[in-house]
């Protein structure tokens, strides 16, 4: 299971949202500085967000984005308002290693297929979700602010023969509280799909990367591919060595 470290970015700062609300937001400074600070504690590789493109669509931090994929030796993974080819291309040009659909796979499955196709291994798709009343997860889009209607379930059945680089999944409740992922909802969607799938979402302590990293679908006991830790590695109370260790290890 590979560790994912995430820098989140507003208005050019990294920051932390808790449950994905932009009035509950923790600052880190200058993303730059932070990329490299976490290579040098043993990151090897990072889950670049830009918080501002993802609520609006327009590329606000996209030049942070590009700065930090030509900064640091470590594959970056870019996220937030691709919503286009242009935008897509944009983005593994700047040196990006993959790039993430969100809004736009969710919206447009054309799209993401299409981006898929003409960039094998290489496009990631987004799924941040809420669980609804009556169980089903359902996919956000916007920037976690606007609730599709569609279901994740319904998403990956559309995206599962597309040559995709992974799936990730964000349970929104849980991001940037620290209270552990939503083992529950990662393990059914770890049944539903064949796709390579990164849990995001709620990772506080080492125990949670050991549960997840225990984690395997009945048939054919498959596991996850990756994690994103935000928070915790941020505040370091997890340190990103201990961290990788324990996305090695089973319960």
């Amino acid at each position: 299971m590979e560790l994912w470290p995430a820098i989140d970015i507003v208005e050019g700062r990294a920051v932390r949202l808790v449950q994905g609300d932009f009035a509950r937001v923790h600052d880190y400074g200058d993303p730059l500085e932070l990329a490299r600070a976490l290579v040098g504690r043993g990151a090897e590789r990072l889950h670049v967000v830009d918080l501002d493109a993802a609520r609006d669509g327009t590329g606000h931090n996209r030049a942070v984005v590009a700065a930090i994929a030509g900064a640091v030796a470590v594959p970056i993974e870019a996220s937030g308002g691709v919503r286009s080819d242009d935008d897509v291309e944009e983005l593994l040009g700047a040196g990006a290693a993959r790039v993430v659909l969100g809004t736009a796979a969710v919206e447009d499955p054309e799209f993401l297929a299409g981006c898929a196709k003409s960039h094998p291994d290489r496009v990631v798709l987004g799924l941040d979700y809420r669980r609804r009343e009556d169980g089903e997860l359902e996919a956000a889009s916007r920037g976690w602010l606007r609730s599709s209607g569609r279901t994740v379930g319904e998403v990956l059945a559309e995206a599962a023969t597309l040559p995709l680089a992974a799936v990730v999944v964000t349970a929104i409740e849980r991001d940037g509280t620290l209270r552990g992922p939503d083992m529950a909802g990662i393990a059914s969607i770890l049944e539903t799909t064949a796709l390579p799938l990164v849990a995001s979402g709620g990772v506080g302590v080492r125990e949670d990367l050991v549960a997840l990293a225990s984690l395997r679908s009945p048939a054919p006991g498959r596991a996850l591919a990756g994690v994103i830790v935000g928070t915790a590695l941020l505040n370091e109370s997890i340190s990103i060595t201990e961290a990788t260790e324990a996305c090695t290890q089973s319960a």
